[in-house]
């Protein structure tokens, strides 16, 4: 680690706990890391991610305000979403075979399809920041690292 400009992949639980779960134990913690990427403008996210976060606010948001925060998610969290979040696109084209192998590898099926997609669109991303560090162990290319882990390497 090291560099503050580092890129990082940020898996959606990050963005609930912000969004939905402000006395969650790890709020603060979550919002001082999800600061720091902001500042440094060095987030990435998937279009995997985005559409998940919206199925899981939708429960509790109007089809207005999911449509805002399609809309309005990359410029409030200041980082990027590949590929682009467009209404208008295809879904990203993925190989089975691919997908397959990370499905065996004791993966959920959301979590293989978003790693990969941030293999086919975000593999110059070294490391990935979740607090589910254990569910991508072996099968994200590059370093899982918590929030809190993250930030003590940035210290």
């Amino acid at each position: 680690m090291g560099s503050k400009r580092e890129l990082v992949l940020i898996d959606t639980n990050i963005f609930v706990i912000d969004l939905r779960y402000k006395r969650d134990v790890n709020f603060k913690l979550n919002r001082l890391f999800l600061s720091f990427v902001t500042q440094s403008g060095s987030g990435f996210t998937t279009i995997v991610n985005l559409l998940e976060l919206c199925g899981i606010l939708s429960f509790n948001l109007n089809q207005d305000q999911v449509i805002d925060l399609w809309t309005y998610f990359q410029g409030r969290y200041k980082i990027t979403v590949l590929p682009e979040p467009n209404l208008q696109n295809d879904f990203p084209n993925i190989e089975i075979n691919r997908l397959f192998g990370i499905l065996s590898k004791k993966t959920s099926f959301g979590d293989a399809f978003m790693i990969s997609v941030a293999e086919r669109f975000l593999s110059f991303v070294p490391t990935m920041v979740t607090w589910d560090d254990a569910h991508f162990k072996d099968k994200f290319a590059g370093e899982v690292l918590t929030p809190d882990a993250f930030l003590a390497g940035h210290n």
